[in-house]
């Protein structure tokens, strides 16, 4: 992290997290009130540069910048000249000879958004590298939480599911922890990254006794197609019979835990429709909501540039 980027929760503090998440509320509450363009970003450029394919993340950057006001491009890659064989360095110069000025940067190779944050003049997002971090999920994950349990530290956090590809887990338990919580990594030992005895959290292979007494249970995605090898789980069947989080495995968390994921879902894989729509545990609608308040007040911080000056 550096005044102009945003690369990953490693480099945040608690009080920049702590401002960011206060800047965001205001921002939810301009969004509710029905005001969705303000002069914040007027005149200045930003480009969706997705080598994956993505939903909300996008649409929600797309939004975040055009109600500050930006121009916002969304380039698609499929059609640009990397399909062509044009190599990111090379992408890199040409969005520099642009003069854009908001880079937000989603790609399937960990380490890519920082390769081009030194190669470019304009602050660069993270929206999703690899298996390394998704930095602005971790946030809106922590605003929905503190709206909802009315803090953000001595909470007990269950992460479930697929951790060795996800980088939603990585960049949501440096956040945690950092923030005070305790986080239990839930899943089965192949889903499990090696170094996860250095990582500040506790592992859990059993899906009961990782739920045990739990404030909030977040289940993530089956990430087959980062599976570079075959038998890491049985079956979709089995997986949801051991780790998939229905209403008896939630019943072991405590009874006003709130039920996450960060989308998208596959039912019936690791998460059960019942639980996934529950009227009242289920936050999953509002962490959409919260992703575009989170990232409008990430591009205001990283436009003014003062929220990372200490």
């Amino acid at each position: 992290m550096t005044n102009r980027h945003l690369l990953g929760i490693q480099g945040l503090s608690p009080p920049k997290i702590t401002a960011l998440l206060d800047l965001a509320e205001n921002y939810v509450l301009l969004n509710r009130s029905g005001k969705t363009q303000r002069d914040l970003l007027r005149g200045r450029t930003l480009i969706n540069l997705f080598f994956e394919d993505s939903t909300r993340t996008r649409t929600s950057f797309e939004l975040a910048g055009k109600r500050l006001g930006a121009d916002v491009i969304n380039m698609s890659v499929s059609t640009s000249s990397v399909s062509k064989g044009e190599t990111l360095l090379d992408t890199a110069a040409t969005l520099n000879a642009m003069n854009c000025d908001l880079l937000v940067v989603r790609h399937n190779q960990s380490g890519a958004p920082a390769l081009l944050a030194q190669k470019v003049e304009a602050s660069v997002i993270n929206a999703g590298d690899g298996t390394h971090e998704h930095p602005t999920q971790a946030i809106l994950d922590a605003l929905t939480i503190r709206r909802n349990k009315g803090r953000l530290e001595g909470l007990t956090i269950a992460i479930c599911g697929d951790i060795l590809h996800s980088r939603v887990a990585r960049s949501n338990f440096l956040l945690l922890t950092m923030m005070g919580n305790q986080v239990r990594l839930v899943g089965p030992p192949t889903l499990m990254p090696a170094e996860v005895g250095s990582l500040g959290v506790t592992v859990h292979h059993d899906m009961r006794e990782g739920l045990r007494g739990a404030d909030i249970v977040m289940a993530l995605r089956l990430q087959r197609e980062r599976m570079s090898k075959g038998g890491l789980v049985p079956s979709a069947r089995e997986f949801f019979a051991f780790y998939g989080l229905d209403a008896e495995k939630l019943a072991y968390a405590k009874p006003d835990a709130l039920v996450m994921h960060p989308g998208p879902m596959n039912r019936g894989v690791e998460i059960d429709s019942a639980v996934a729509d529950h009227p009242y545990r289920s936050v999953i609608k509002e962490q959409v909501e919260m992703g575009v308040a989170v990232r409008m007040a990430v591009l205001d911080a990283l436009a003014r540039g003062t929220l990372w000056n200490d």
